[in-house]
């Protein structure tokens, strides 16, 4: 079942200026330690380290600096997507922002997009999605799961302010349920992205993107090996990304002792024009990827 979720024209703003009632708000403490607060006249911010009343920030610009009654200096600023995607109420697992960026980038996506995403998961790529289409584009998102599908939506809306004009949730396969045809990108976000192959090709225009994300080797290879072998796809491509920050103390730099390793490989794919068929490979597969030799008799 379709279920567009605009409720008006008005594309949804991200909040700037002074704050505001309602805005939410990240107060970080001293040893970087982050807070995150609903701004209501009249409330008070607790913490063991005392309080700081709503009224007190409400008004002031973002980048200020509050004290606490127990003497604790907090800094104040309005949460970026990639702080709230990491903090969002979560069905699924949400879609790490250094995935999210890879995915906007690789696959391309651009304003006006026709874009379709399978699953919605949390809401937390679509959220990214839709910032990257613009109020011109439209964000088509399946998810099978009808309490993963009402998180998503929840956290969509709560991040937008409101519902959409641009995003339609589905709740169902993509593969039994795709309505949409020429669509320019497909991300797919789910355990078994190949079942899902016949269904992408035919929704894309030729030149458009199929884009898979998957968490294990085994994943990848049967995704890769599907868009191979369905014949309307030219050669995938196929990679991982890893996040490294680094300590700046003075001249003492130096990597950070954790880092965001592997979440997921990323793997995607152009649609060829009908009727063509992709060139033979030439490269030498693995050695692995090979049958072994019979062995030679001896006399």
């Amino acid at each position: 079942m379709s279920e567009p979720t605009s409720g008006g024209s008005a594309m949804p703003k991200a909040p700037h200026g002074p704050f505001r009632p309602g805005d939410r708000v990240q107060l970080t403490d001293p040893k970087g330690r982050v807070n995150t607060v609903t701004l209501q006249p009249g409330k008070l911010y607790h913490s063991h380290k005392g309080s700081i009343p709503h009224d007190e920030i409400l008004g002031s610009p973002e980048g200020s600096v509050f004290r606490s009654s127990g003497g604790t200096e907090y800094l104040a600023f309005r949460p970026l997507l990639a702080d709230y995607a990491l903090r969002m109420p979560r069905g699924a697992a949400v879609v790490y922002p250094k995935d999210a960026a890879q995915i906007i980038t690789m696959a391309d996506i651009f304003p006006g997009a026709r874009v379709v995403e399978a699953g919605a998961g949390s809401g937390a790529l679509t959220c990214w999605l839709l910032r990257a289409v613009g109020e011109h584009g439209l964000v088509s998102s399946y998810e099978r799961r009808e309490d993963f599908a009402e998180i998503a939506r929840g956290n969509v809306e709560t991040y937008f302010g409101g519902p959409h004009p641009a995003w339609r949730l589905t709740v169902g396969s993509l593969e039994d349920s795709l309505a949409e045809a020429d669509v320019d990108r497909v991300v797919l976000d789910m355990l078994a992205p190949w079942e899902c192959v016949d269904a992408v090709a035919k929704a894309l225009i030729p030149g458009g993107l199929v884009c898979a994300y998957v968490a294990t080797t085994t994943q990848l290879s049967r995704v890769v090996e599907a868009l191979r072998e369905h014949g309307a796809f030219a050669e995938p491509y196929s990679f991982e990304t890893m996040l490294r920050s680094w300590h700046v103390e003075g001249l003492a730099v130096r990597p950070d002792h954790r880092m965001v390793g592997h979440t997921g490989f990323l793997a995607t794919a152009r649609r060829l024009a009908d009727g063509v068929r992709p060139p033979a490979r030439r490269r030498r597969p693995a050695k692995g990827a090979q049958a072994p030799e019979e062995p030679t008799p001896m006399d």
